[in-house]
């Protein structure tokens, strides 16, 4: 049979299972547009590409599943990539297909063209400059098995226009095949028989342990290794918390749960890793933020890490065990070989009970809604009568359920600033894949088009998306998306008139030398809103915003929300760098 190579490509999507793509056409990816146009897959068009790759991350991070986004060649690819580089950072399985210039162009300077495949090389987890068609039929497969196995993360495929829009003979459409499993597809993969001798020594080790604590990161949230882990704790108690990738795999309500570790995480999380004598870490890769000074990190504890990447063992702090391995494949053996030393754990439960409880205790007297807020001779005047953000998003669920919505039935997304942090602190995230943010690259504009591909995904679903008014205006086009597709998405937009986070950071660091970190001159967010088409409320002035914003009957489903709050608030705690995480400024 004879197929362009558009139609070969659109082929293999589709036989991957791919619905929805998201991205914008131009010149030199114009013939795979034609033939997506006469397909099954539906094409979402954003307003730039990089909300074209965070749209496909909101798909991927809210179910698991690979989600694809395009872009033309030059500027186009180039947009693309910051939302690939998110997607690598923290291990998003995303497949970003770009449009390249003629085979007999390229190394030309022809027009737009641009080395996207040098230019991606490094921010993905594999990719490939298309030469051949023959190559379509190995590389699109193997693009998917790559961005699942093992450790997930983006692959970007680029294919020059001549072969997307020419013909190509062939016998037979190739099998698509599950990937093969993750002991096959690892390297360095703790093998079946080692597995079994680490696990017993891992449960020797929980079974001595008098401070416990448990660490979780983005490779436990996942349904699988949520449940695995929280059958663990039901057996074992001890304290749990996280990094920002992993909120949700245990839930916000548990009794032991401490809180998210590091530079603005709660201060009982932070004692809790200080002051444990094990630290059992999983799926989390000990990143900077999370661990301050590595040398004052845990400095009393034994390290068991488990991770599904054997590159980030011992890579920042040396374990006194590892396993690689996904989480919920251990776990639960953890589980059952524990089970059977129950008496010997059962000895130290005592001492653990007094441990968990001396941890409950510093978060009941540290973790306070008003952590942060500026003292009255501290407020901005301009500012009088703005809300506390901490009350204000610790609200939002409850005030869903009056509005008709169960909280079960939100999903949340965040840019990246102080309201992330507020997030992360007093949001009620209860389950995995329920709280989308930007963690390792920390990308401003993130949350908008991320909201829109998990609101695409999840059409049963709310979605929130927690901005600022300096995040919301790095893709404050993708409202016209938003508009265009009638999705189920409310836009909160905490404004202040700063870049907030820069802001407090001069605060503390800079003597208050607020350098191009206050905005001379703000845009009306609710007009801009308004202009494309999307309801906007003032929740300042309407003190039941909430009942539109959440109304499961409204027809016109989107929904932006302005509130303001003060300069002033600060996310706190904040560990000042050089300093331990337990030495955190407070107020």
């Amino acid at each position: 049979m004879k197929k362009t190579g558009a139609e070969i490509i659109v082929k293999l999507l589709e036989m991957h299972g791919i619905k929805t793509v998201a991205g914008i056409p131009g010149g030199s990816i114009l013939p795979l547009y034609d033939e997506l146009n006469k397909s099954s897959i539906h094409h979402v068009l954003v307003r730039q590409e990089q909300a074209a790759g965070f749209f496909a991350q909101g798909i991927a991070r809210s179910t698991g599943l690979p989600a694809v986004c395009m872009a033309t060649s030059g500027p186009g690819a180039m947009n693309l990539l910051t939302a690939v580089a998110d997607a690598r950072a923290d291990s998003v399985p995303i497949i970003a297909i770009t449009g390249q210039v003629n085979t007999n162009l390229i190394g030309t300077d022809a027009f737009q063209e641009a080395d996207t495949f040098g230019l991606s090389f490094p921010i993905t987890k594999h990719s490939v400059m298309i030469k051949s068609h023959a190559e379509l039929f190995t590389a699109i497969p193997a693009a998917f098995k790559i961005a699942m196995n093992g450790r997930p993360g983006p692959v970007l495929i680029d294919i020059p226009r001549n072969i997307q829009l020419t013909e190509y003979e062939f016998d037979a459409w190739p099998e698509i095949q599950a990937p093969e499993p993750v002991s096959k597809t690892v390297k360095g993969h703790t093998k079946p028989f080692a597995m079994n001798v680490l696990i017993e020594e891992v449960a020797e080790m929980i079974s001595q342990a008098k401070k416990p604590c448990l660490y979780l990161g983005g490779g436990c949230n996942s349904p699988e290794a949520a449940k695995a882990l929280r059958e663990f704790k039901a057996l074992y108690r001890l304290p749990v918390t996280s990094s920002l990738m992993g909120l949700g795999a245990i839930p916000y309500s548990d009794p032991d749960w401490a809180g998210m570790v590091g530079m603005h995480g709660r201060y009982a999380a932070n004692v809790a890793m200080h002051e444990s004598d094990l630290v059992i870490a999983c799926g989390v890769r000990f990143d900077d933020r999370a661990t301050g000074v590595v040398s004052k990190f845990c400095p009393n504890a034994k390290i068991i890490h488990i991770d599904i990447d054997a590159a980030e063992i011992n890579k920042i702090l040396n374990s006194s065990l590892s396993i690689v391995a996904k989480i919920e494949t251990v776990i639960p053996v953890l589980t059952s070989t524990l089970l059977k030393r129950f008496d010997a754990a059962r000895s130290t439960k005592e001492e653990r009970d007094l441990w968990c409880d001396h941890i409950i205790q510093v978060n009941k007297e540290s973790y306070t809604q008003n952590c942060g807020s500026p003292r009255e001779k501290d407020k901005n005047k301009n500012f009088t009568g703005s809300k506390n953000p901490r009350e204000f998003i610790s609200s939002v669920p409850v005030l869903a359920e009056k509005a008709g919505i169960k909280a079960e039935n939100l999903l949340v997304t965040t840019d990246v600033g102080q309201h992330q942090m507020f997030a992360s602190q007093y949001y009620p995230i209860q389950e995995p894949r329920t709280f989308l943010t930007s963690g390792s690259l920390g990308t401003m504009g993130f949350g908008l088009p991320a909201a829109l591909g998990a609101a695409w995904a999840n059409p049963d679903k709310r979605v929130i998306c927690f901005s600022g008014d300096g995040s919301i205006m790095m893709n404050i086009q993708e409202l016209a998306t938003l508009a265009e597709n009638n999705l189920a998405v409310t836009v909160i937009v905490f404004e202040n008139g700063t870049l907030g986070m820069v802001y407090q950071q001069q605060k503390f660091l800079f003597d208050k030398n607020y350098s191009a970190s206050v905005f001379m001159q703000g845009p009306d967010l609710l007009k801009i809103a308004e202009g494309f088409g999307i309801e906007a409320i003032d929740a300042d002035k309407d003190t039941e915003w909430y009942k539109k914003a959440f109304d499961p009957k409204r027809k016109n489903k989107p929904c932006f929300v302005r509130v303001r709050i003060d300069p002033e608030e600060n996310v706190l705690p904040f560990v000042p760098g050089g300093k331990a995480n337990i030495d955190s400024i407070m107020n």
